[in-house]
């Protein structure tokens, strides 16, 4: 069932509780990294005033995601990001070294549900890396093909993300490989934390697009990178004018959960149809972001969130549930959301079949 929680560690130091580091919201340096990447570009801002009306809000904000780098979502800039920031620390030191030569002989794993994957390969092709890819038994195969033809390995192991992701940590240690995941836990917060950092990009251009600041800001989340980066970088911008509120699949609420527990605890559920976010473990860079930034948490239902995604279709905006989750919470009702809220939003990813 959905559930909505106001937030009782907003604006607090919580380093104690969830621990000190939190999202960057320093945007300046990873415009330029990014800028290696052949297709890096800005994504629109889209006012939708017949979503609004839907809605009963005053106006609502969509940054499309849908096209980022051509990998269709915004997971394009994390991984991407990191990775060009260790090519720019190779060609500093071997200033010779052409750019689709400086990480040759390097390789990087990660476990994926989607999108991180995609933006892990793309960013190893460009710097001459290998990529290296664990996927759950329950991700498409038209997905694994689809990271094979971008020049990815592949390996198959675990029965959901979370057991595909211990076997990726295995794999990089056993073989000596760069991990790189979007997930942060103890002992392991350094390159999750970058990848959040080139989050960062989609804020700052939101933040630069839109002609006045949002009322409301609505952030689907899984392990909570997205949302955290965002809301960082939106406090940096605006301070404490908008009300964020972290959007979760009721069968996966791992931020929630945690929020109520005052600690990184993990969520139990059945399998969400919102496969990017069904994440039972947050982040714990991100919930120690969130815990300071965001003013409220909800969940929504399978239903819920299928419902928006068919809404956004009828409007031209197809994407899937997870993609259209903050979307789908705002047609189903946000508590204390009025008439004249002017509401920010993602479609933070393409349809499937897209």
């Amino acid at each position: 069932m959905p559930h909505h929680v106001t937030n009782p560690y907003r604006g607090q130091d919580s380093a104690d509780r969830f621990g000190p580091l939190r999202p960057s919201a320093e945007v300046e340096a990873v415009e330029q990294l990014l800028a290696l990447c052949p297709k890096h570009r800005e994504t629109p801002l889209r006012a939708v005033p017949e979503l609004a009306q839907v809605a009963g809000v005053g106006e609502v904000w969509i940054k499309d995601e849908r096209q980022r780098m051509g990998l269709g979502s915004f997971k394009a800039l994390g991984a991407a990001y990191c990775i060009a920031r260790d090519a720019a620390a190779a060609r500093e030191a071997t200033p010779d070294l052409a750019w689709e030569e400086t990480l040759k002989g390097r390789a990087y794993v990660t476990a994926s549900a989607g999108n991180h994957g995609l933006s892990l390969a793309a960013g190893a092709r460009v710097f001459g890396a290998r990529a290296v890819i664990y996927l759950a038994e329950t991700v498409p195969e038209a997905f694994a093909e689809r990271l094979r033809g971008i020049g990815a390995e592949v390996v198959r192991a675990g029965a959901d993300y979370e057991a595909s992701m211990d076997a990726a940590a295995k794999g990089a240690e056993a073989d000596g490989l760069s991990l790189l995941s979007d997930g942060s836990w103890p002992g392991y917060t350094e390159r999750p934390y970058r990848v959040m950092e080139g989050y960062t990009q989609l804020a700052a251009e939101a933040v630069a697009q839109i002609p006045e600041p949002p009322t409301d800001i609505l952030l689907q989340a899984g392990v909570g990178g997205l949302a955290a980066a965002v809301a960082a970088y939106a406090r940096r911008a605006w301070g404490d004018v908008p009300r964020i509120t972290v959007v979760e699949p009721a069968f996966a609420p791992a931020l929630i959960a945690s929020i109520e527990a005052g600690k990184l605890v993990e969520s139990t559920g059945p399998v969400s149809e919102m496969g990017r976010l069904d994440c039972k473990t947050a982040s714990m860079v991100a919930l120690a972001g969130l815990a300071n930034d965001a003013d409220a948490f909800l969940t929504i239902t399978e239903e819920q969130a299928a419902a928006g995604a068919a809404t956004l279709a009828n409007h031209d905006l197809a994407t899937t549930p997870s993609g259209g989750a903050g979307l789908a919470a705002l047609l189903a009702g946000v508590p204390g959301l009025g008439k004249d809220a002017r509401v920010l939003t993602i479609l933070s990813e393409g349809p499937e079949d897209g």
